[in-house]
């Protein structure tokens, strides 16, 4: 049973670039929890997936946009392995492909509640757990930005690049507020990866069209992102903190 580097909470693990992340985090040698909010079915084919790796893996549901679920997923964590080592908050939404003019106030407070609301309370509870001024044993928090937040998602998400432009502030503040404290913060943030969103938000075509135009002429892997992300959660990243690393194939 492989459980050697302590506690890693994926949020929004049951999909996409959060299972890629858990199945990596399995592999490597954390207990990992991931947080879902709907697809059972999916969690648990990733639970199932370390666990036949030889790894430890715990599905809990919770959805980020609620205080009530945050704490609850937290709680969980503290009874069943103790303070998380690593927290990578993945979770997010986009919202509706449209222009700004045409997107409602309903939309951008839910991308809102889940990109910013979400991934700071998650962020709070961490530092309390891992920060040394709390008694803590230190840690590492990865955020989960997007190539939007620079880009500005013009005429598709300008609402939800903004939201991760929010995620970009909070990694290098929170960075700077806590790095004196044992805890590491960045973000990672992915270009054009394969993943179901884009179909999701109905442009199935998107990568096809889009992916060419990156220097490397590819959309990216999930797995890719992945490995940014085990890559600052390891101590061969112990000197960064308050990077936003892109992982976009040049865009």
């Amino acid at each position: 049973m492989k459980t050697g580097l302590g506690t890693m909470i994926v949020t929004g693990g049951s999909k996409g670039i959060g299972a890629a992340v858990a199945r990596a985090a399995g592999k490597a040698g954390y207990r990992v929890v991931l947080s879902f909010k709907g697809d059972v079915d999916g969690a648990e084919a990733v639970v199932r997936d370390i666990a036949s790796d030889g790894g430890v893996a715990l599905a809990v549901r919770a959805d980020m946009a609620r205080e009530d679920d945050i704490l609850a997923l937290f709680a969980t964590v503290d009874e069943r392995f103790g303070a998380p080592d690593v927290l990578v908050n993945n979770a997010g939404g986009v919202g509706p492909l449209c222009r700004v003019e045409d997107v409602t106030a309903d939309a951008i407070a839910e991308v809102l509640a889940v990109n910013v609301t979400g991934t700071l309370l998650c962020c709070r509870e961490a530092v309390k757990r891992m920060s040394t001024r709390h008694g803590g044993r230190g840690g590492a928090i990865i955020n989960i930005s997007s190539r939007a937040a620079v880009l500005g998602g013009a005429g598709e998400w300008v609402h939800y690049a903004a939201s991760k432009g929010a995620v970009d502030s909070l990694t290098i503040g929170l960075a700077r507020e806590v790095g004196a404290e044992g805890i590491r913060v960045n973000a990672v943030a992915p270009g054009l990866i394969e993943t179901g969103l884009h179909a999701a938000a109905g442009a199935p075509d998107r990568l096809e069209r889009l992916g060419p135009t990156a220097p490397l002429q590819r959309p990216g892997t999930a797995e890719e992102v992945a490995a940014a992300v085990m890559w600052l959660a390891s101590p061969e990243s112990a000197y960064v903190t308050a990077a936003v690393l892109p992982v976009s194939g040049g865009r």
